[in-house]
């Protein structure tokens, strides 16, 4: 599962395989939390981060929609997603 941004000790992933399953999400890491958000919705599906990691989290998917969702579109045919730009 490829790393596609690190911003404020969150680690962001997306899985790389054909037919990965929708709906369109990505993986948050931070510590010892880990929550699946759907990329559309920007709502967590699964799992659960600390308040303020959620709230950053969120803003970043707001900001990378499109760009997340074209990175789901390589990913779901089994192609590396590109990196998306870090909060800063």
């Amino acid at each position: 599962m490829p790393t596609i941004s690190m911003f404020f000790g969150i680690i962001v992933r997306m899985y790389c395989s054909p037919g990965e399953h929708n709906p369109p999400h990505i993986h948050a890491y931070y510590q010892k939390h880990m929550a699946i958000i759907d990329i559309r919705s920007g709502e967590i599906t699964d799992g659960k981060l600390p308040p303020r990691q959620t709230k950053l989290v969120l803003a970043w998917v707001e900001i990378h929609k499109e760009e997340l969702m074209a990175d789901w579109e390589l990913a779901s045919k089994g192609e590396l997603p590109f990196p998306i730009e870090p909060l800063k």
